[in-house]
């Protein structure tokens, strides 16, 4: 799906506790992005930065606080994280899709009362940096699977 950063974004969780792979583009004409620069000190074209770098975020409180840059990470790796993500999906069965040292992500069939058919996430991030950052983890309640595929299938026609 396309985000409110402008760009690609994959999000997975429900309102309060998700992950969220993201490729920002920051517009620099934009009065937040300007007065984000203006505390920051430095201009807005620099605040901005070029667009090109994938970020992850992870919260269960729903303030968006607890995320890292992916410095090197290219389109065609987080193509073929989703794309492994949508097989396993598939299966109806627990499995697990790693994106390399920094992330890993356990599915396994879940449901409550609102969702009949879903997926419940455990999330394990660690950052790039710094080196030796402790691994940050999280579990969202069942997500549905329609909701999932279609999310899935947006993310990676924004991709293209």
């Amino acid at each position: 799906m396309s985000s409110e950063f402008g760009g690609p974004a994959l999000f997975i969780g429900e309102d309060t506790t998700f992950m969220l792979l993201v490729r920002p583009k920051l517009d620099p004409a934009d009065p937040f992005v300007q007065e984000a620069a203006e505390e920051a000190g430095v201009s807005a074209e620099e605040f901005a930065g070029p667009g090109n770098v994938w970020a992850l975020v992870l919260d269960d409180d729903y303030e968006a606080d607890g995320g890292f840059e992916l410095p090197g990470v290219r389109d065609a790796e987080v193509e073929d994280f989703a794309e492994r993500l949508r097989a396993g999906l598939g299966t109806g069965e627990p499995f697990t899709v790693e994106a390399g040292a920094v992330l890993r992500l356990e599915a396994r069939p879940g449901s409550s009362e609102r969702v009949a058919e879903g997926y419940v996430f455990t999330v394990h991030a660690t950052p790039p940096e710094p080196e030796g950052a402790p691994t940050v983890s999280l579990e969202t309640g069942p997500v549905p699977l329609k909701t999932l595929l279609a999310n899935l299938d947006e993310f990676r026609r924004s991709l293209a």
